[in-house]
C-alpha cells in the first residue's frame, strides 16, 4: 500500500531533482504572479453542527420562489416525483458503473432503450447514448460530417443558440475546419461538408428545411418534436435533452445525443449499445460498433470522448417512460398554448411579439429590456432572456398557468 501513502520531503526533493527542479513552486513558474492565488481567506473551521447552522443561514438568502419565464436552451418543465427516486437508487448513481458499460447488463440496457426512444422522436435510423451537453452534440456532428465529405469548410446559421456556437468555434478551431455563419441557407452549398441548423432556432422561430447539396444537420428541440414533425430531411439530428425531465440545477448537468441514418453510424462518436442473444439463448446487450479511442486505433476513432452521460440519460427515459406518448404530446401542446396566449395577451398590451411561428418560445420588442425586466422580477417574475436594449426572449412551458400569465401582464401596469 505504500504507493497511496503521501510523498514525504524526500521524495519530493527527488522528484525535483530528476527533472531538474529545485522546489516546488519552479512548475508554475510559466504562470503570471497575476495569476495566482496568493491563499484562501477562509474563516476559523466549524464542528459539523456549526456548519449546518451556517449553511442553512446562507440558503435563506436565496430567493428561489420566482415565477420563471426564461427559455434560451434550459427550461422550467414538469418532472415527475418517481424519477429521482429510481434514478438515485444506488444501483445506478454510482462513480463508475456507467462509465464501465461494458460489463453492466442494466446499464446499457438503458442505454439502448434510450437509443430506440431517440431514433423515434427524431426520425432517424440510430442515436448514440448521450454525448455531454446538445453543445458538443452540435460541435461533434460538425466532425462527423467533415469526416464523412472529407471537406474543412462548414455552414452554420447564426441562430443557433450562441453557446453552441462557441463551443462549435473551438471544436472546429483545433480541427482546422472553417466555419462560415449565415442567415438564411446559401443557394449552393456543395462545396461544404454540412449545413448546419436549428429548429426551433436561438429565437424560438420554426423554420421550413430545405433541400441542401451536402449533409444536412439539424440542432431540435426534443420536447418540441413532441407536436412537430420530426427532422426527417437531415442526415444528422442533434439535441440537448435538458428538456425530458432533467432538473434546472444551476445550469447542469444536462446531456446531448447525436442521431443519423444507418450509412453514417460508423462514423458517429460516442457509444452504441446493442441487443443480441448470448450463447445460451437469452436476451443480452452490448457496446457495438465501438469507434472510441480505448477500443481501436487512436487514429480510426471517431471521438475521444471516453463516456457519456448515462445517469442522464437512464432520467429521460423514466421521464419519456412515465409520461408515456400521450403525456410527452399533452406536455408539448400545453407549453405551445401557454406561450402563444401569453404572446396574445402581450399583442393585445401593445407589445408585438416578432416571431411567425414558434413552438414555446418567442421574442419581443419593448422600449426598453431593463425596465420591462425589472418590473417583472419586483413581482416575483422572471420575464425572459435579454436579447439587447429592445428585444427579449420569452418562454412558456407546461409548468406556467393563467394566473401566472394574467400576473405577467398585469405587473407590467
Amino acid at each position: 500500500m505504500k504507493n497511496f501513502l503521501v510523498h514525504d520531503e524526500n521524495t519530493r526533493a527527488e522528484m525535483l531533482e530528476s527533472i531538474g527542479l529545485k522546489q516546488i513552486e519552479d512548475l508554475f513558474a510559466q504562470i503570471p504572479n497575476a495569476a495566482k492565488l496568493n491563499g484562501l481567506e477562509l474563516e476559523n473551521p466549524l464542528s459539523e453542527m456549526e456548519t449546518q447552522r451556517k449553511i442553512k443561514s446562507l440558503s435563506r438568502k436565496n430567493n428561489t420562489d420566482y415565477i420563471s419565464f426564461l427559455g434560451g436552451g434550459v427550461y422550467n418543465k414538469f418532472i415527475p416525483a418517481a424519477i429521482a427516486q429510481v434514478a438515485n437508487r444506488f444501483e445506478f448513481l454510482t462513480a463508475y458503473t456507467p462509465y464501465q458499460a461494458e460489463i453492466a447488463q442494466g446499464t446499457l440496457q438503458i442505454m439502448y432503450e434510450f437509443q430506440t426512444m431517440i431514433a423515434r422522436l427524431t426520425g432517424m435510423d440510430i442515436a448514440n447514448a448521450t454525448v455531454y451537453d446538445g453543445a458538443t452534440a452540435c460541435a461533434e456532428a460538425i466532425l462527423m460530417a467533415a469526416r464523412i465529405k472529407k471537406c474543412s469548410r462548414v455552414l452554420v446559421s447564426n441562430k443557433l443558440n450562441p453557446e453552441f456556437l462557441d463551443v462549435i468555434k473551438t471544436y472546429t478551431w483545433a480541427n482546422d475546419i472553417e466555419v462560415t455563419l449565415f442567415d438564411e441557407i446559401p443557394t449552393e452549398t456543395s462545396g461544404y461538408a454540412c449545413v448546419l441548423v436549428q429548429n426551433p432556432d436561438f429565437y424560438g422561430e420554426i423554420r421550413e428545411l430545405k433541400e441542401v447539396d451536402t449533409l444536412l444537420i439539424v440542432c431540435t428541440d426534443v420536447s418540441a418534436l413532441s407536436i412537430l414533425k420530426p427532422p426527417v430531411e437531415a442526415d444528422i439530428v442533434v439535441a440537448d435533452i435538458q428538456t425530458l425531465g432533467m432538473p434546472l440545477s444551476f445550469g447542469g448537468p444536462h446531456a446531448g445525443v447525436i442521431a443519423c441514418k444507418e450509412k453514417y453510424m460508423r462514423q458517429m462518436p460516442g457509444r452504441l449499445a446493442g441487443r443480441t442473444i448470448d450463447k445460451d439463448g437469452n436476451q443480452a446487450f452490448t457496446l457495438t460498433i465501438q469507434t472510441r479511442e480505448q477500443h481501436i486505433k487512436r487514429e480510426k476513432a471517431t471521438s475521444n470522448i471516453c463516456s457519456n452521460q448515462a445517469l442522464m440519460g437512464l432520467w429521460a427515459n423514466l421521464y419519456l417512460s412515465l409520461l408515456g406518448e400521450k403525456g410527452f404530446r399533452q406536455a408539448g401542446y400545453l407549453s405551445a398554448k401557454n406561450a402563444h396566449k401569453l404572446s396574445q395577451k402581450l399583442a393585445d398590451h401593445g407589445i408585438k411579439t416578432l416571431n411567425n411561428n414558434f413552438f414555446n418560445e418567442f421574442v419581443i420588442e419593448v422600449d426598453g429590456s431593463d425596465k420591462f425586466l425589472t418590473k417583472l422580477k419586483d413581482n416575483n417574475i422572471i420575464g425572459g432572456l435579454k436579447l439587447d436594449d429592445t428585444k427579449i426572449l420569452v418562454a412558456a412551458t407546461e409548468m406556467n398557468t393563467d394566473e401566472e400569465i394574467d400576473l405577467y401582464l398585469k405587473s407590467l401596469s
